[in-house]
């Protein structure tokens, strides 16, 4: 299995901090946000390569950052240089394995979130499910379900609808930005795009698939820390404690 990070992003709402340096290389606690997902991640023995996928203009910093990892980590350039010329997680998606001739299952991730609990049940639940899977939380906050992607599912936890954004929500199940491909539908990325699945968003190649084939939602077990801004970033460093064992 191959564990894709997404990483292109400009993270404007973190400058000065992210103007010329990654936000997922900023350090929470001891570690970077990057390395406390795959340092949990590879403890699972289900990961054969990282990929992660940078714009041109922080692409540097991840090499220099992989060099020492103890697990392989390729990085990938998208040639995008500015937040307006962004390809969209999509279609970095696509570009990634377009690139690499990847043809595996995928676990793929944002690069700038931290968890108070370990991917490895996800992974597990995947696995188990054989088919493409995503996490779901519950969330009261109308607003906040406006800004997110909203699954409606059945009692076997499989989707009947996703939307990224909405403006009307059907439901209070809010989607991380966490997901696994089987092989089959990793494939399937290129016919999403031509279908107009939007591409900004990582979860609307999710959005598009639910129609054409299962896709499963799990429960998320525990808490996301989003860093979205200056302050939200001040509190996770003084939140975090870690995984939960």
């Amino acid at each position: 299995m191959k564990c894709l990070i997404l990483a292109a992003g400009y993270a404007t709402r973190l400058y000065p901090l992210t103007e010329n340096f990654p936000k997922p290389l900023l350090k929470v606690g001891e570690k970077t946000i990057l390395d406390w997902l795959l340092d949990d991640i590879d403890a699972s023995g289900e990961i054969d390569e990282y990929v992660v996928i940078s714009n041109h203009k922080y692409v540097s910093h991840f090499e220099a950052w992989a060099k020492d990892k103890p697990y392989p980590v390729t990085v990938v350039d998208d040639g995008t240089s500015s937040n307006e010329t962004r390809l969209g997680a999509v279609r970095d998606i696509q570009f990634a394995i377009e690139s690499l001739h990847l043809d595996s299952d995928m676990l793929v991730m944002a690069g700038d979130n931290v968890l108070d609990f370990s991917m490895k049940s996800f992974i597990k639940y995947a696995l188990e499910k054989q088919s493409s899977c995503i996490m779901r939380y519950y969330e009261a906050d109308p607003a906040k379900l406006k800004k997110c992607g909203v699954v409606q599912i059945d009692n076997e936890d499989r989707i009947l609808s996703m939307e990224e954004k909405p403006e009307e929500p059907k439901s209070n199940w809010c989607c991380p930005p966490f997901y696994y491909y089987t092989k089959e539908d990793s494939k399937k990325i290129a016919e999403g795009i031509k279908a107009g699945c939007g591409i900004d968003a990582p979860g609307s190649y999710i959005a598009w698939l639910c129609q054409e084939t299962s896709v499963y939602a799990m429960e998320m077990p525990g808490k996301r820390y989003d860093i979205g801004n200056l302050e939200s970033y001040k509190q996770v460093q003084n939140d975090y404690k870690g995984i939960n064992k």
